[in-house]
Order: C-alpha cells, then sequence, then structure tokens
C-alpha cells in the first residue's frame, strides 16, 4: 500500500519556547526508539509519510494540532534528538528550513561516506523531489522546507512544505521510498486540499502525454489533476472543537486514566505509582507508536497528552510531560538489554483503550472536559508562553 501524500495547514506565527522544545527533543527519542524496536527502521519511515499520523505525532509532543509549526516542531525535534544516535539507530535526519535545506544533498553525501550507501544517488533523489514539489506541481505553494530521513538500508522518506501567504496556508507534501515506482508519474498518493482552482501536475498520471509534449517542445498543459484519492484539509482556527476528536476513541482513553480496577492488571503492575493524568498522556503516546494507520483519523485527539504552547487546548502540563519521558525512557533503555515488561506493559495501555471502546458511550459534554483540564493545569506544572498558569488563574482560562 502506497503510504504519502500532503495536508493543508493554516500558517500560525509564534516560535516554540526552549523549555516545550526541549521536551519535545526528549520525548521524541524514546517514541522513534520503540517503533523502532517493536516495528523496525522502514516501518518508522513509513509512518512519516502517512500525513495523519505526522500529524497525532505533532499533536502528542505538544504543537498546535493544525498549525504549519507542526512541520518544523516535528522534523527539528527529530534531528536534534535523533541525529546524535544516528549511528546506533540507523537513521540520518538531513535538511532544513530555508537556507538549510539547500545543504541536504551534501549531508547526504556524507551519510553515504559513514554508511557505504549511494550518497550521490540520495543527494539526486534529494533535488528531484525538490524539483518536483516546486516545479512540476505547481499549486501556488512555494517550497520552503526539505526534509531528508534516510536508513543505513537506504530506505527514505522526505518532508517538504510549501507556503502561499495569499491564502494564509501551507500545504505539506510526504514521499515515501518504499511507495515510489516512478517520480515523474504520480510519486504522492494524493495531491489534495481546499479547491483552489486548476493548478499545474506534470506528474499525474494523466499527464504522460503532456510530458511527451514538453520533451517535443509542444505547449499543451494537463487539463486537471488526478481526482483526489486522500484528503487531509485542517481548520484554521487555534481551539479544538468536538467535530475535531472522535469522541468515543478519547473518552475509552480518560476511562482508562481513571479506571481503579485496571491496576490490578498484572501488566498494569510495572507501571506502579504512575497517577491517572499520566496515564492519560503515556496511553495516547502508545498509541502514537502502536497504533494502526486507522486510528490516526482525529489528530487532534492527541493533544489531549499535553496540550499546547498557547494554552490551547490547555497549557503544557509540564510535570506529566517529564513523568511521560521518563517512563518512556526507562521503558526502551530496559528493553535494549532484553527486558521488554515495561515496554509490553506500556503497548498493553493501547489495546486495552481499543478494547474498551466496543461498549464505551463518550460523554457528550466536550467542553466542560476542556474546561476541566484548564482548571487543573496549575496541579500539573501547566505553563504556556506567558509563564506558568497559577491557581488563582482558573477564571481566566475559560472556554472563548
Amino acid at each position: 500500500m502506497k503510504r504519502s501524500g500532503s495536508a493543508d495547514l493554516a500558517l500560525m506565527g509564534g516560535s516554540i519556547p526552549y523549555w516545550l522544545f526541549d521536551r519535545m527533543t526528549k520525548l521524541s527519542l524514546p517514541i522513534v526508539e520503540s517503533i523502532i524496536l517493536e516495528y523496525g527502521k522502514q516501518e518508522f519511515l513509513k509512518r512519516l509519510s502517512d500525513p495523519f499520523w505526522f500529524q497525532s505525532f505533532g499533536a502528542v509532543i505538544g504543537m498546535d494540532w493544525n498549525s504549519s509549526g507542526v512541520t518544523t516542531a516535528v522534523m527539528s525535534a527529530l534531528k536534534k534528538s535523533l541525529n546524535p544516535h544516528a549511528k546506533e539507530l540507523g537513521l540520518y535526519v538531513c535538511g532544513g528550513k530555508g537556507k538549510d535545506s539547500l545543504q541536504t544533498p551534501n549531508e547526504l553525501v556524507a551519510v553515504g561516506d559513514k554508511t557505504g550507501i549511494n550518497g550521490n544517488e540520495l543527494a539526486r533523489i534529494s533535488r528531484l523531489t525538490a524539483k518536483v514539489d516546486s516545479t512540476a506541481i505547481q499549486d501556488g505553494f512555494q517550497v520552503y522546507m526539505h526534509y531528508f530521513i534516510v536508513s543505513n538500508d537506504a530506505d527514505w522518506s522526505v518532508i517538504q512544505q510549501g507556503m502561499q501567504t495569499k491564502t494564509s496556508k501551507a500545504r505539506r507534501y510526504h514521499w515515501n521510498s518504499d511507495s515510489i515506482e516512478s517520480f515523474v508519474e504520480a510519486p504522492h498518493t494524493a495531491i489534495c486540499g481546499d479547491f483552489q482552482g486548476e493548478i499545474l501536475n506534470l506528474v499525474d498520471k494523466q499527464a504522460k502525454p503532456v510530458q511527451s509534449a514538453i520533451l517535443n517542445i509542444a505547449k499543451e498543459n494537463p487539463e486537471k489533476m488526478l481526482e483526489e484519492i486522500r484528503q487531509m484539509t485542517l481548520p484554521t482556527y487555534c481551539d479544538i472543537k468536538t467535530k475535531d476528536v472522535d469522541l468515543k476513541r478519547l473518552g475509552s482513553i480518560l476511562w482508562l486514566a481513571q479506571e481503579t480496577e485496571t491496576q490490578s492488571f498484572e501488566e498494569l503492575l510495572l507501571l506502579k505509582g504512575l497517577g491517572p493524568r499520566t496515564l492519560q498522556s503515556l496511553a495516547l503516546v502508545s498509541e502514537v507508536i502502536h497504533g494502526a494507520p486507522s486510528r490516526f483519523s482525529d489528530p487532534a485527539r492527541f493533544a489531549f497528552a499535553h496540550g499546547g504552547k498557547g494554552g490551547r487546548p490547555f497549557p503544557v502540563p509540564t510535570k506529566v510531560y517529564d513523568e511521560t519521558i521518563t517512563t518512556l525512557r526507562s521503558s526502551v533503555e530496559k528493553a535494549k538489554i532484553g527486558d521488554a515488561d515495561k515496554q509490553n506493559a506500556i503497548k498493553k495501555l493501547t489495546e486495552m483503550a481499543q478494547k474498551s471502546e466496543a461498549n464505551f458511550t463518550p460523554n457528550d459534554n466536550f467542553e466542560a472536559l476542556l474546561q476541566k483540564e484548564k482548571d487543573d493545569a496549575w496541579q500539573y506544572g501547566g505553563r504556556t508562553v506567558n509563564g506558568f498558569v497559577k491557581k488563582e488563574d482558573n477564571n481566566k482560562l475559560e472556554m472563548p
């Protein structure tokens, strides 16, 4: 199955504060390590090429779930966290934003020198994917971000983002080596988003005659792009609304975190000492690691792990975030030396939550759920770009 595509996102300003980006980096590493330990490097690269999984990953590490900044946050965190362990992991993150993106071919050649894979060929692929999304597909988005993630087995994924300031939107493009049959014939699963008029797509399957015509210096253009196969268009508002979340899935996670009887399960005894709020976050992180592709159709749900820097949907619970990092980090380190009990316990959270969904009836009072997270934020070290939340600030965090 092909696993690549594109996503349209709102252009939202504001940098990521250091205290949050540092945690994003620390949590990203054990999540990736857990995926590699359980499913392998190639599976992680395939997940990066899935726009829905990518967005869910960004939300679970605390980035605004539907903004263009998710791309910067996820890829910057992965580059900083994975590259120091590249030899051990067998994964290398190259490229970046703006001028940094131009260094991608040189970085790939250097990776080739270290690993023995063909760095020059990877550099050629890097240039080619950039050309396809910036030139062969003329959809009004100017590509300004290019990341190339490659394994020591020469499997790769490319994440690119283009900007269209006129509509205040960014478009992210996903590529994966396993899905490529031809770079000039439908290399993506879809080029999709809000309809903005006809575009020029010279790598569409229907554009083969046009490619030949261009080679013969003809002037014909393709009439229209291929009918959309997959679509992921995210809203421009910052807050999370009821329609953005599968309440049955979210509700079962919250139930699992609060249900004291689950503590009697042998597997969860290994997670002894974790409070309900940390179990809630850990269960969502567990799903990012172990969930099937169909589980990421509502990426906003994963914002209920660690909130967001602007207080949407609620302030980042730094104490919970740190406990999640420590627990996951410990499980990975133990799994590396053959003790997978804690890793299996975390996996069990996903299995239990999915099992409970079958007979779970969600509470329709979504706004009350959001308000409770905001009211409790001070207890968990809640923090936004404006500082730590105080108990007396509760009334200031009411739903807009």
